[in-house]
């Protein structure tokens, strides 16, 4: 009797996604490793007049926001919230390709951002947007995807109701 290895087409379809999760997190982990060792704390260092590096630690989750959660809380929402994708994400079909998308970089944004809790107890956070008069919250790569990855699956729902409402010309 021979054991043979069987890949499940689903397994297969999935590839993609779970490689732009691992990259995403590799490059936000990567780059917050360069600005951790390469840029002083708490000082702007402009890079245009709208955009500047500003290393600091984040000890909350976007804007600051529930910092007094403490850091097991904040694990366990962010868990909770990768659960929640992960599942929208499986139950989303295969030919939602830009919905995966979506939802891949949003995963690998929230574990790069995890892992930064889990390690040092906050998130590093180094891109700043600013006037002289107004400047925007601090954030960083793994916060960019998150946000990315939610604008591509709402475009992506928007444009799937598009589709749906258009009468058929048969």
């Amino acid at each position: 009797m021979t054991f043979r290895m069987v890949k499940s087409p689903t397994a297969k379809s999935w590839l993609p996604y779970v490689v732009l999760v691992a990259a995403a997190v590799t490059l936000d982990q990567w780059v917050k490793y360069l600005v951790e060792t390469g840029l002083p704390f708490q000082e702007k260092v402009d890079l245009v007049p709208f955009l500047a590096l500003y290393r600091t630690y984040n000890t909350g989750i976007a804007f600051s926001m529930f910092s007094s959660f403490g850091d097991t809380g904040l694990v366990v929402i962010a868990a909770f919230v990768i659960a929640v994708v992960l599942y929208l994400a499986a139950r989303t079909p295969s030919g939602h390709v830009l919905t995966r998308f979506g939802f891949a970089l949003i995963v690998g944004g929230a574990l790069g951002n995890l892992f930064d809790r889990v390690t040092y107890g906050h998130v590093i956070d180094y891109i700043l947007f600013h006037t002289p008069i107004w400047s925007f919250a601090i954030f960083n790569l793994a916060d960019a995807f998150i946000a990315v990855g939610a604008v591509v699956v709402v475009l992506d729902e928007l444009i799937g109701w598009r589709r749906e409402a258009k009468p058929s010309s048969d």
